[in-house]
Formats: structure tokens, sequence, C-alpha cells
């Protein structure tokens, strides 16, 4: 392990290769619940657990079953399991403990176990930390970091958006461009900012 991979990881997922506006993965929940900072918050939040703790199980998955049995072909469908089972147990917290944003996630919170941007991170770790059957050094360190810092990347897409989107309330927008039609153009202007990033190199 060293530093400099960890300032890699984090620079390319949290703005570099953003999982939402480089990667376009997760855009139903983006445009969905960024209306407020509030709910786009907790549920930056809820997918930033997600994808912390399924990056760590399925990376032992990977490791000690998938791989030595040669079973890599049941990686998608083990993997989303997991994030199912995640999901499963935040929906249940904060249909406990916040009601008032369980009804304003609707069918959004549910819909973060086929949320490709989760599975995306586990993908990638499979794919970027295990070569010749062999995982790297720290590979469980670097996936983990990897998975909380993709959720880093989402909640600040998620923030950036809901600031935008908050203020355009106090502004004059023609009806027919009003929520999503506006979203989308917010989210596109986002993304060729973002891609600004790309001129780092490592």
């Amino acid at each position: 392990m060293n530093a400099t991979q960890f300032l890699v990881i984090f620079i390319s997922n949290v703005f570099i290769y953003n999982v939402i506006l480089s990667r376009f993965l997760g855009l139903c929940s983006f445009i969905a619940i960024s209306k407020e900072t509030r709910p786009a918050l907790a549920m930056s939040f809820a997918v930033l657990f997600v994808t912390t703790m399924s990056s760590m199980i399925t990376w032992a998955i990977y490791r000690f079953l998938l791989e030595p049995f040669g079973m890599t072909y049941l990686r998608t469908i083990s993997f989303i399991l997991v994030i199912a089972a995640f999901v499963q147990l935040v929906e249940m917290v904060v249909r406990k403990f916040a009601p008032h944003l369980y009804r304003i996630f609707g069918i959004y919170l549910p819909l973060i176990t086929c949320n490709c941007a989760v599975l995306g991170v586990a993908v990638l770790n499979s794919e970027m930390f295990f070569g010749a059957k062999t995982p790297v050094l720290a590979s469980f360190v670097y996936s983990s970091f990897q998975g909380f810092c993709v959720g880093l990347g989402y909640m600040l897409a998620m923030l950036l958006m809901s600031a935008i989107r908050e203020r355009l309330e106090s502004c004059s927008v023609p009806k027919a461009m009003k929520d999503f039609p506006i979203g989308f153009i917010i989210a596109s202007i986002m993304s060729m900012a973002f891609m600004g990033f790309n001129g780092f190199r490592f």
C-alpha cells in the first residue's frame, strides 16, 4: 500500500471518472432525487454506505469463492445479491427512523438494488485489483476505499445538482423546461465541466 495509490483512487473516482458525470451510472436517482438538498444528501449517504460495504463483501466473495472454484461467471448475480441485502438493510433503517425521507425516496430507495453505479464499482474492483487469479497487494483495502470514493463522487454530483435546482426554483423557468428537462440540461453541462478534470495525468 502507498499513499499515491490512495490519492489516485480518490481523485479518479470523485473527479476524473465521477460515477454520474463521467461514467453516467445511477442517473435515475440522480435526476429524480436531486430536487432538494436534504433528500439528495440522505440518498447520497445511503449509496455511500451500500457502495462501501458491498465492495468489502463482494471482494471476499470474488477472492475466496468465485475465483478459487472457477465460478467467476457468477460474478454479476452474486454481486447483485449482496447489494440487494444491503439495500434492504438501508431501506428498513430509513423506514424506521426517517419515514419522511422514506416517502420522499419512494421507489428510488429499493432501486439502489439495481443501481448500476453500485454494481459498477463492485465489477470495477474485481477487474482492477485482481490479476492472473491473484489479488494485488492490499486489494481489499483498495477495493473498499474505491467503493467509498465512488460514493463520495455520487454525493458530490448530487449536492451540486440539488443546489442548482433549488436555486432555479426562484428563477423564471419556462413551463416546458421545468423539472426533468432542465435537470437533464444541467446534468449535461455539469458533465462537460467535469470533462476538464481529464487533463490530469498520473
